[in-house]
């Protein structure tokens, strides 16, 4: 089985149902339905063919939300080409490393964006691309493909490092696609707002899956502005919509009697690709009257944890293992820690990459014995709850003391005037390493009165040394904290 036959459900079983509203050049919104979608991806796979694709080569696709984006994603998974989605923020030093990895046969973007990639890069403009589709056959031709064929390769967002990319296979896709239909309880009469980047892995393994897997409608933005949620809301009535925490945070912005009314015909709000805070949590039910759903995933493993539909969604936890995925939490010795304690997170199951792209010292690193290291350190509470507390390449190691930057930071953020927090751990020549908050505040900073909170509340060794006062915290395009472009901290 290959994604064109789950797909199938929605492109040839619903082929007269509309099923994507989006905006032209213009602004103007325009739709279609699930048979112009399969005949647009026939056309444009063909003209892909005649320019010399074929199963197994990359195709780069550096696009903001647009329609062409899933013309682009349904044809590649029709020929068996490789899609590489390239984050659109990415500039030429960023694109260079993709492009020189992947070694796609050619890049897709637009005419304006030519001069941020490498000098011979054979590079099709996407208006051109699909005006030539147009006169090509509307009709289909099945490729010999099988489940563990590639369909994506998806870099990481190299926060601490050069990006790798993790090969995602068909399989990895269908079984994510059907996880989550069963888990969210997605049907065709869901409609969904996509606001998320297509380039990323929540945006096109979670959002485009589940919309064609199920057949639903979507509403597809080029990126998400608080300013047009409301009327986006008031005018599709969506009941899905998946967002990371810096959309949640813009959201608490909006008056209350405006969430309640745009949030009346909602189902479910989802939440991942970065922590989101217990406080946030607990702020959004009593504004919007729904409790997000947080879920746990990578762009190595599509989806591993979630909190459930029905039942409790736990603050600040991620739930519970997906169908088929193993977990175990090791400490630094490999062996397994006792309930409520804190190590390393591994997973196993359908989900996980085939690897990453020719890089077989990260494959070493992170696959042990059918487990993939995820540098993820969590907890399993007696109920089966996780919860994450951070990367293990942020753990603090003060006066042979271990400081999870998170637990700070979520306390940080608990405190009266304060917006976000970042803790990182800076050298000590007495105790190896000390935290330092980077805080962005609502007025001025007080570092007395956070500091006397933060001495009210943690071990002493947790005490940040520092509170920095910044603008904003750098952020991915998902909204993962960049700690490493954090300015220096002078310590006291």
């Amino acid at each position: 089985m290959q994604l064109t036959d789950l797909f199938d459900n929605a492109l040839l079983g619903r082929a007269a149902e509309q099923a994507l509203i989006y905006d032209d050049a213009q602004g103007k919104p325009l739709s279609l339905t699930f048979g112009d979608l399969e005949r647009r991806s026939n056309q444009l796979a063909a003209q892909l063919r005649s320019q010399g694709l074929a199963t197994g080569d990359r195709l780069c696709v550096y696009l903001a939300n647009r329609v062409e984006f899933i013309d682009l994603w349904l044809a590649c998974v029709k020929l068996g080409v490789i899609l590489v989605p390239i984050n659109v923020l990415y500039r030429e030093r960023e694109i260079a490393h993709i492009v020189g990895d992947a070694e796609p046969r050619a890049i897709v973007t637009t005419a304006d964006a030519f001069a941020l990639f490498p000098a011979g890069s054979a590079l099709w403009d996407v208006v051109q691309l699909s005006a030539a589709a147009v006169a090509q056959p509307a009709s289909r031709q099945r490729m010999a493909l099988h489940g563990d064929t590639p369909a994506a390769l998806v870099y990481t967002s190299g926060t601490t490092g050069r990006s790798k990319g993790a090969i995602l296979t068909h399989n990895n896709f269908m079984v994510n696609a059907t996880t989550l239909l069963t888990c969210w309880r997605f049907t065709s009469d869901d409609r969904y707002l996509a606001a998320l980047p297509l380039f990323h892995v929540h945006g096109l393994g979670n959002g485009i899956m589940c919309w064609l897997a199920s057949g639903c409608r979507m509403r597809l933005v080029e990126r998400f502005e608080i300013e047009r949620m409301p009327t986006l809301f008031d005018e599709f009535s969506p009941t899905v919509f998946f967002g990371v925490p810096t959309m949640y945070v813009r959201l608490m912005e909006i008056d209350s009697v405006v969430a309640r009314r745009i949030s009346a015909s909602m189902r479910l709000f989802v939440c991942g690709s970065a922590p989101l805070s217990a406080q946030l949590l607990e702020s959004f039910r009593e504004r919007y009257g729904h409790t997000i759903l947080e879920r746990y995933g990578m762009s190595e493993t599509l989806m591993n944890l979630g909190n459930p539909y029905d039942g409790e969604r736990r603050p600040g936890s991620v739930g519970f293992a997906f169908a088929g995925v193993q977990t175990r939490i090791v400490n630094a010795d490999g062996g397994p820690v006792a309930t409520g304690e804190i190590g390393e997170l591994l997973v196993k199951g359908p989900n996980v990459c085939a690897g990453y792209w020719r890089r077989d010292d990260a494959n070493a690193s992170a696959f042990e014995n059918g487990w993939f290291r995820t540098g993820d350190i969590a907890s399993c509470s007696a109920d089966g709850y996780f919860t994450l507390h951070g990367r293990r390449s942020d753990l603090i190691i003060s006066g042979g003391f271990n400081i999870y930057p998170r637990e700070i930071e979520e306390f940080l953020q608990e405190c009266s005037g304060v917006r976000e927090a970042a803790v990182v751990g800076v050298p000590d020549a007495r105790r190896g390493e000390v935290p330092v908050a980077y805080v962005v505040t609502e007025g001025p900073l007080d570092a007395e009165a956070l500091e006397a909170a933060c001495r009210g509340q943690l071990a002493s060794f947790k005490l940040p040394r520092a509170f920095v006062s910044v603008e904003s915290l750098p952020r991915t395009a998902l909204g993962k904290v960049q700690k490493h472009l954090l300015p220096p901290a002078p310590l006291r």
